[in-house]
């Protein structure tokens, strides 16, 4: 495997700049949270947030409290950047470790969608830039930095159900080899009472791993309190002899502009 080389004190100066950028350019409040197809939940809403969230996953011999920001910002009406900083507290074999983990930028441009009587289409294509922040040899991060690729379709017919496929390849360009295609499907239905239910499930083939399959399934049921503001929680399960852990559970806290 090639040698880890990173510099730790750029990568994390320069992905401060690059985040407090984006909050500094975030929009004023839009009206798209009147529509439900643009719950921030779909990746490919057209939709400005920020997510405050905690996951905790828990694996046979370790566990995992990840804090992390979500959020995202519509730079024009069909580009969309998205970004995460990801924190670990990692409990695995009787050790713990924590620090920052890693750190997402995503980029999504909408070249195609449209509407016809029964349902809406949006085509999206981007790329995530994935930069690892652990220290050389911590478990807290994978020890290597990606760029992934991605297509995906949001679907939303009159009743407000969406459909989201994605698939997305994962390949390091810095420390460890990897590389990985992940297929996706999304589907989210608006419930009564200014709430939602997502079902997320995530297949992933690991070729330089003997071909593993870690897959996993995640529900979200959230409310929006106004258009401002909005709550959720979330359980996980890994899927198979490959997953990469056992179940989660977890809560966030959006704020809307």
């Amino acid at each position: 495997m090639p040698k880890y080389h990173t510099s730790m004190h750029f990568k994390f100066r320069f992905l401060r700049r690059v985040l407090g950028l984006l909050v500094l350019s975030i929009p004023p409040l839009n009206a798209a949270y009147a529509d439900e197809a643009e719950n921030a939940s779909n990746p490919l809403a057209k939709a400005s947030n920020t997510d405050m969230r905690w996951q905790h996953l828990k694996g046979s011999d370790f566990s995992i409290d990840d804090l992390f920001i979500d959020g995202a910002m519509m730079a024009t009406d069909s580009l969309k950047i998205k970004y995460e900083l990801h924190y670990w507290d990692l409990d695995a074999s009787g050790s713990s470790d924590s620090g920052l983990s890693s750190a997402v930028l995503k980029a999504i441009y909408f070249p195609v969608e449209g509407k016809n009587e029964n349902y809406r289409y949006r085509v999206a294509v981007g790329m995530d830039w994935i930069v690892d922040l652990a220290d050389e040899g911590s478990a807290l991060g994978v020890g290597a930095d990606q760029v992934a690729p991605f297509f995906g379709v949001a679907l939303a017919n009159n009743k407000g159900t969406s459909l989201i496929p994605l698939v997305q390849h994962f390949i390091s360009y810095n420390g460890e080899d990897i590389s990985t295609t992940a297929f996706r499907v999304i589907v989210m239905q608006p419930l009564p009472h200014s709430t939602w239910l997502k079902l997320d499930a995530k297949v992933p083939i690991e070729w330089k791993n003997g071909n593993a399959m870690p897959a996993s399934a995640e529900i979200q049921i959230g409310k929006h309190f106004n258009q401002r503001v909005s709550l959720y929680a979330d359980v996980l399960a890994g899927i198979g002899s490959d997953r990469l852990f056992d179940w989660g559970v977890g809560a966030g806290l959006r704020f809307k502009y």
